[in-house]
C-alpha cells in the first residue's frame, strides 16, 4: 500500500453451501402443475469481500446447466425431479476480475424413484491441475470419496492414462477401497476418472480430472 493511499479491492471469498445438503435427498422443492418439475430454493453461508453470486447448477443425467446471479444468499430454480444434481456458488466483486468457486455439491431432486445411482466420486488428491511428487516407488496415490442414498455401493473402476479422456482402466476395487497407487513419469501429465456403481448396476462417472509430474 502507498503512503496515504486505500488497500487494493481484495477477491472474495469462498461462499460456504448450506441447503440442499451435500450427499442428500431434496424433499422441499414445490411442485410445478402440469410438469416433472419442482421448484428448489439453495442457500449459502455470505463470502468476505462479495457483491453478488451466481449459483450454477448442473442436471448429472443431462448435464444441462441452470444458473442465476443474486445479491443474497439464497435463490431458486426450477429442477427436474428424480434427478441427480452438482451445485456451486460462485462469488463475485466488481471491483476485481477474479472470482471464487465454493465446494461443488451433489444431491437428489426427490421425485417418484425407489432406487438411486450413486453420486459421482469426490476426487480428494491429486486435485485438479495440480503439480505433484512421486514417491520414492515411482508412484502416486489417488484418492476419491463417493456417496449412495441406498447405501448399496458395491465398488468403483479406476481409468487412468496421459491421454484426455482416460480410457485405460488400472483398477476395480470393492466399496471400502476409495484410493489406489498409480507408476508415473516425471513431466508427465495424467488424466483420470472414477466410475461408481451399485448393487443394482446403476453408476456414476465424475468430471475428468488432471495432475502433473515434477
Amino acid at each position: 500500500m502507498a503512503c496515504g493511499g486505500k488497500d487494493s479491492p481484495k477477491a472474495p471469498g469462498s461462499a460456504q453451501l448450506a441447503f440442499p445438503e451435500k450427499n442428500s435427498e431434496c424433499t422441499t422443492g414445490q411442485n410445478v402443475n402440469g410438469t416433472n418439475t419442482s421448484i428448489v430454493e439453495f442457500n449459502w453461508i455470505a463470502s468476505n469481500d462479495t457483491e453478488s453470486y451466481q449459483l450454477r447448477t448442473t442436471n448429472l443425467n443431462t448435464n444441462t446447466t441452470q444458473s442465476v446471479e443474486v445479491k443474497g444468499t439464497s435463490a431458486k430454480l426450477p429442477l427436474e425431479k428424480g434427478s441427480p444434481y452438482s451445485w456451486v456458488v460462485i462469488s463475485k466483486n466488481n471491483k476485481v476480475v477474479e472470482t471464487t468457486k465454493s465446494e461443488t455439491w451433489f444431491f437428489y431432486n426427490s421425485g417418484s424413484q425407489t432406487s438411486y445411482a450413486p453420486f459421482p466420486a469426490g476426487l480428494i488428491a491429486p486435485r485438479m491441475g495440480s503439480t505433484v511428487s512421486k514417491d520414492i516407488n515411482n508412484e502416486v496415490l489417488l484418492n476419491w470419496e463417493s456417496a449412495d442414498l441406498d447405501n448399496d455401493l458395491a465398488g468403483y473402476e479406476v481409468y487412468f492414462s496421459t491421454t484426455n479422456p482416460p480410457t485405460t482402466l488400472i483398477g476395480t476395487l470393492s466399496a471400502g477401497q476409495t484410493d489406489l497407487k498409480v507408476t508415473v513419469i516425471t513431466n508427465n501429465t495424467y488424466y483420470w476418472r472414477v466410475v461408481t456403481f451399485d448393487l443394482e448396476g446403476n453408476s456414476a462417472a465424475n468430471a475428468i480430472s488432471e495432475f502433473k509430474v515434477r
